[in-house]
């Protein structure tokens, strides 16, 4: 199986393309054809007590089914706890290898000798991915990813899935050979967009086309290339099913990058208003296939200042999540709401098909 992994995340055999595969992943998931089934999901449970108000809030008295935890985080405890009092609460692991707030920081579980190449001079996570990129080995990052999983364990909270912290394990083929593998190994579901990814790319080419105008590089007409997250995306998607997990068919990771124009100054009825439109229409535009939609939802203190300078931005997701706007615009236009645990029971009883 190693061997198979190895050579199938070298992305370059094409093995397992499926240029003409009708399915999509919900349908393979027992979905009906043209199902368009969400995982809205819920970022940065741990990070501080706000966001794991947030969660609460936003699973709890909201839409949102699904939320991962930052295990090197201070207030992981407190969520822990809320997750064994929860235990129909979806949850889990936001695999962490960055710490980006200036005064606000944490260090890798497996520790500063075992994975140095994953530490700054003050001995946190650096704070850019690209830092990563070019301080970390695959082995550091296989070290620090398995000790956070081995910390929820020894909490007694088994996730029900593995995502990525600023998408730092999609960042470089070794790092993301660990994240796969580790889920494979453990059958715990990882979060990874092998389908048609039609939303992603969309977005992804919208904002590389905002950014040349931006810059008055762009003329119309130019070819803007598929993000290169995503080159062989399909056969590793395919690789990650025939290895007994379940797979995206897209992803909705669009909201961190809304702009409300003076956020600052407006009202909560006014950012409620504005979050819930922006996820009514952008989540309209979704093709069939199970999605995972991503946000920040947090309940921010006056504390939460001293953290980050986006109260605002993650209280607008958390209200647009509580919005009855958003839920009766699900239920009237037919969205199917899933969680991680669901869809890893749909993969098992699917089989080898």
């Amino acid at each position: 199986m190693k061997k198979l992994l190895l050579t199938l995340l070298l992305l370059t055999t094409g093995i397992y393309t499926f240029a003409q595969e009708a399915k999509t992943y919900a349908e393979k998931l027992g979905w009906p054809k043209g199902a368009k089934v969400l995982i809205l999901h819920v970022d940065d449970a741990g990070m501080s007590h706000d966001s794991n108000d947030g969660v609460e809030q936003a699973t709890g008295k909201g839409v949102a089914t699904s939320t991962s935890v930052m295990m090197p985080c201070p207030w992981v405890p407190e969520i822990v706890k809320y997750i064994k009092e929860h235990p129909d609460l979806d949850a889990g692991l936001h695999l962490t290898l960055t710490s980006e707030w200036e005064n606000y920081r944490w260090g890798p579980l497996a520790g500063k000798a075992a994975v140095p190449g994953l530490v700054d001079k003050q001995g946190s996570f650096y704070p850019a991915v690209a830092a990563v990129y070019f301080s970390a080995s695959g082995d550091e990052v296989d070290k620090e990813i398995r000790a956070q999983l081995d910390r929820a364990l020894s909490m007694g909270f088994k996730p029900t899935h593995l995502d990525s912290h600023m998408g730092t394990l999609f960042a470089k083929k070794a790092f993301m050979e660990k994240y796969i593998r580790l889920g494979i190994e453990t059958q715990i579901p990882v979060m990874f967009p092998g389908g048609d990814d039609t939303f992603y790319k969309a977005e992804a080419k919208a904002a590389v086309v905002a950014d040349m105008k931006k810059k008055g590089t762009y003329k119309e007409g130019m070819t803007i290339p598929d993000p290169a997250e995503l080159a062989g995306a399909k056969d590793i998607g395919a690789m990650i099913w025939k290895n007994g997990l379940p797979v995206l068919d897209d992803l909705h990771n669009s909201s961190y990058d809304w702009q409300m124009p003076d956020i600052d100054h407006k009202t909560d009825a006014e950012i409620q208003k504005w979050y819930t439109d922006h996820y009514i229409e952008s989540i309209g535009r979704l093709s069939p296939g199970l999605t995972m939609v991503i946000m920040h939802c947090t309940n921010p203190s006056p504390n939460f200042q001293y953290i980050c300078k986006e109260s605002k931005k993650r209280k607008g997701d958390l209200m647009a999540m509580l919005d009855p706007r958003l839920r009766t615009f699900l239920k009237k236009n037919g969205y199917i709401l899933t969680t991680w645990r669901e869809v890893m029971e749909r993969r098992q009883k699917a089989g080898n098909e």
